[in-house]
């Protein structure tokens, strides 16, 4: 049996921190999901995809992002019953989290509010970066030098 479900998606809401009463800390939020493909002359739809996560996973969901952020989430499809308020049988189904990842570079800008943004120093105004380093250069393969390659036989026998 295979049940796995990998998403991608803009948070909703923050996500909020709760307890069971056993202490277990336990956190629900939703993921806005693009649909990939767009209808003619219509507006690209998303789905509203129900999440939940438990334990380490759901504190670092909730200590670390926010609404609008983009998040991954690897984890499984749950489905449960439960009767309304009006009496009526529902089936509910949402992904279990076991790892949130962030989907989308830290960012830079320091002012408006954003994520990634540094406590202001005291004072109130914004500490500055350190200039970064000289970054060394990745190493350039187009020179054309195939000293380190090894030709692989054109003939249809797979070497495994």
């Amino acid at each position: 049996m295979l049940n796995v479900a990998v998403l991608m998606g803009r948070l909703v809401a923050d996500p909020e921190l709760r307890h069971t009463a056993n202490d277990i800390a336990v956190t629900s939020f939703t993921v806005a999901v693009d649909r990939s493909y767009v209808k003619a002359g219509a507006d690209r739809q998303a789905d509203f995809i129900d999440v939940v996560a438990w334990r380490n996973t759901a504190e670092f969901a909730c200590k670390y992002f926010h609404k609008g952020q983009l998040i991954a989430v690897q984890g499984s499809i749950q489905t449960r019953s439960y009767t309304d308020k009006d009496g009526n049988k529902r089936k509910a189904f949402e992904i279990v989290a076991d790892n949130v990842h962030f989907a989308e570079p830290k960012r830079d800008n320091y002012g408006g509010g954003s994520y990634g943004a540094p406590p202001a120093a005291p004072g109130g105004y914004q500490q500055q970066r350190p200039a970064p380093a000289m970054e060394q250069a990745a190493p350039a393969y187009a020179s054309g030098d195939t000293g380190d390659f090894e030709e692989i036989p054109t003939d249809d026998d797979l070497p495994f």
